[in-house]
């Protein structure tokens, strides 16, 4: 995922604009935001297991939301830990009624929604 953020900010289309990282299963997402946090604005990860990028947590500068299932206990006591590893701003949002993969009716969109919204505060043009 760095070499994807490097690809990125030398593409002439795309070098200009605020990155943002979607992990079903963050690790990545984490390490590429760890290695570049002045191209990495913002991260979303989706069921994610951040602990396997735990060396690199308390080196992420990127505001990172993670969303779990509520009906994913491990998950989500993985990323309560992860979260307070996490230096950057940070949020843990349990969706209800979910499971770690999200294939209840809905419960994608509902992830959807709040990945927008992140990116939407996150990526928005710094003045």
């Amino acid at each position: 995922m760095t070499g994807v953020v490097d690809w990125l900010a030398t593409e002439d289309a795309t070098a200009s604009l605020p990155i943002g990282l979607f992990g079903a299963g963050s690790a990545a997402a984490l390490i590429a935001a760890a290695a570049r946090p002045e191209k990495v604005r913002a991260v979303v990860s989706r069921g994610g297991r951040p602990d396997l990028a735990e060396e690199v947590l308390p080196q992420v500068k990127t505001p990172t939301l993670l969303v779990v299932g509520a009906n994913g206990e491990p998950v989500i006591e993985m990323n309560r830990a992860a979260a307070e590893k996490l230096r950057a701003e940070n949020r843990l949002e349990i969706v209800p009624g979910a499971t770690h993969l999200f294939e209840e009716s809905g419960k994608l969109e509902e992830v959807a929604h709040l990945a927008a919204d992140w990116f939407q505060k996150h990526l928005a043009a710094r003045e």
